[in-house]
C-alpha cells in the first residue's frame, strides 16, 4: 500500500491550492482520513481528520479556510487549502489510520508567498 501526496507549489498569499492523496493497494480497517504539516523548524501538526461517517474535523489555524474531502471510487483524499497564508508554509502529508497500523504519504511542499 501506498498513499502518493501531490498537488503542492509556490502560491501567492490569499491564494488557493489543492492537495490530493491517492491510495494505491487496497486498506481495510480504516477509522480516519488525515491531514498533517510540518512548517520549517517546527514539529509536525496535525490539521484535519475525515472521520467514517464523513464529518471532518480541523485544526482551529485552518478552520474556515481548509476543507478535506474524499473520493472512495477514486481512492483520493483531497484537501482544498483557500485563503492561503503566509504561516500556511509547509510539508503536507496524508495519513490513513487504521485499527492496525498507519499509513503514511511522502509529503508535498506548499510554499506562500508574501
Amino acid at each position: 500500500v501506498q498513499l502518493q501526496a501531490s498537488g503542492g507549489g509556490l502560491v501567492q498569499a490569499g491564494g488557493s491550492q489543492r492537495l490530493s492523496c491517492a491510495v494505491s493497494g487496497s486498506i481495510t480497517g480504516i477509522k480516519t482520513m488525515e491531514w498533517y504539516r510540518q512548517a520549517p523548524g517546527k514539529e509536525r501538526e496535525w490539521v484535519a481528520s475525515i472521520l467514517p461517517n464523513g464529518s471532518v474535523n480541523y485544526a482551529d489555524s485552518v478552520k474556515g479556510r481548509f476543507t478535506a474531502s474524499r473520493d472512495r471510487a477514486k481512492k483520493t483524499m483531497y484537501f482544498q487549502m483557500n485563503s492561503l497564508e503566509p504561516e500556511d508554509t509547509a510539508v503536507y502529508y496524508c495519513l490513513i489510520n487504521t485499527v492496525w497500523k498507519m499509513y503514511w504519504g511522502q509529503g508535498t511542499l506548499v510554499t506562500v508567498s508574501s
